[in-house]
């Protein structure tokens, strides 16, 4: 044991320099806490110790570039062996929340304004988890439309199918200016509506296919979808005016302080009952915000050759009108928040414009090129994509990274082919559900043009 001792003793001495015998051992390793630390530190002490991740870069002005992505930090030195150290590589893959811009003020494009001595913000506020939220948005929307190509071509898809890529800031934008219980009725091109009010992309696809787990169960098709406040979808041009006045109406008359958002093409912008509509709106003040989509072209025909007067915010002549860029979600959100508040306000109803552009053709039967070069449309989706203009406003201000948008893309892109496989997979609905859900709660009656001997029944 004495040998033990003394053998420990020298050791000791070694590693302090100093003379063997000089001290006990229990005096030796009370001086050894000046060089080693026998216990396990506390977590602060230990972070004081290692060496922190090299800083991004200082941001410099409103239009700074992003940090960097990621940063590499070795705490220990690596052996002739390759092996790191006793402090393990630490590798910084991703930066935090803390290190991205919460919220910023960004400039937007004056609207044009009739009858109205003042319009809607020339700024806008934007926040890290709202642009977030709208490019995912705009990009599910986007990819969903391009799914519903995709299955149009194989002839999974069949019938009439109007795509929405290239307007998708207008939905987005509205969607995010009122609120759920807010109303909104559109034409035929529905697909990105029914998804922001609330219907999820499965649904919407397995309707496309006419299959049982459908948002309208496999029998509306691409025309006619609906979800709580929401009300299609409505294959007749311009029919869906004089429709959302009439929901307007009934918000007015119930007194709840909601508003119908009333949506329609340029292409319907001659019907003589959008003016009818605008008539007994205004003289009713009601609740109502009528929003034309300009995205340029009625079916093959353009604008110009269609209408004598392409500002179609004043179409409502009487009626206070708003032109917006529809191809900015700010400038829409902005917009729609300022017609919202007039018509809660009892000072409605009010005509909007958003110009926007229809990447695809008027239908699935429609090349679109026909009647528009193909230069044309790629120097739209060059230069006023919405989504692009998005993505470019949140790394430019650092508010994400081009690896975190990456990821939601990837992830945008897993649901929506999942959704698809689902939908090719449902089954269709059979032949026993035809005159089921035609009512919501009362009960059948006969149905038309049916055998007359046979009895059908209705499920709600």
């Amino acid at each position: 044991m004495q040998n033990m001792l003394t053998l420990l003793s020298n050791a000791l001495c070694r590693i302090t320099g100093r003379s063997a015998g000089a001290q006990t051992v229990s005096e030796l390793l009370i001086d050894l806490s000046e060089y080693v630390s026998l216990t396990s530190p506390a977590a602060p002490d230990l972070a004081r110790t290692q060496r922190l991740p090299p800083k991004p870069p200082p941001i410099v002005g409103d239009k700074a570039g992003t940090a960097p992505l990621a940063s590499t930090s070795l705490d220990a030195p690596v052996s002739s062996s390759g092996d790191v150290g006793l402090q393990a590589a630490r590798v910084t893959a991703s930066r935090s929340f803390a290190d991205f811009t919460p919220q910023v003020t960004l400039d937007i494009k004056k609207c044009d304004l009739h009858r109205l001595e003042a319009g809607p913000p020339v700024q806008a506020e934007l926040t890290r988890e709202q642009g977030l939220q709208y490019y995912r948005t705009m990009q599910t929307v986007r990819r969903m439309e391009l799914k519903a190509d995709q299955l149009y071509k194989q002839k999974i898809i069949r019938g009439f199918c109007h795509l929405y890529d290239g307007q998708e800031a207008c939905a987005a934008g509205i969607e995010a200016a009122i609120n759920s219980s807010d109303h909104l009725i559109t034409a035929y091109r529905a697909h990105a509506y029914t998804y922001t009010r609330g219907v999820a992309v499965r649904e919407i696809l397995c309707e496309l296919t006419g299959r049982r787990g459908g948002v309208s169960k496999g029998k509306g098709g691409s025309m006619h979808m609906y979800a709580p406040h929401f009300y299609g979808g409505n294959g007749i041009v311009g029919a869906q005016v004089p429709l959302g006045a009439g929901i307007a109406l009934a918000c007015q008359y119930q007194g709840n302080n909601q508003l119908c958002v009333t949506l329609y093409g340029d292409g319907a912008a001659n019907q003589g009952q959008l003016f009818e509509a605008f008539n007994m709106a205004a003289l009713w003040k009601l609740p109502c915000i009528f929003i034309c989509e300009n995205n340029q072209y009625g079916m093959g025909t353009s604008a110009e050759r269609a209408s004598a007067c392409t500002d179609y915010y004043k179409r409502g002549d009487y009626i206070p009108g708003i032109r917006v860029d529809g191809m900015d979600v700010l400038c829409v959100r902005e917009a729609v928040k300022f017609a919202a508040d007039l018509c809660r306000a009892g000072k409605g109803p009010i005509v909007m414009e958003l110009k926007t552009y229809r990447y695809h053709g008027h239908s699935m039967s429609d090349p679109g090129v026909s009647y528009r070069t193909r230069e044309e449309i790629q120097e739209v989706r060059s230069k006023n994509d919405p989504i692009a203009l998005l993505k470019e406003q949140m790394l430019s201000n650092n508010m994400a990274s081009v690896e975190e948008l990456k990821e939601m893309d990837v992830a945008i892109r897993k649901e929506v082919d999942e959704a698809a496989q689902f939908a090719t997979a449902d089954p269709e609905p059979p032949l026993d559900d035809l005159c089921s859900h035609i009512f919501k709660n009362e009960p059948p009656l006969e149905i038309r043009g049916t055998n007359p001997w046979s009895k059908l029944k209705s499920v709600s």
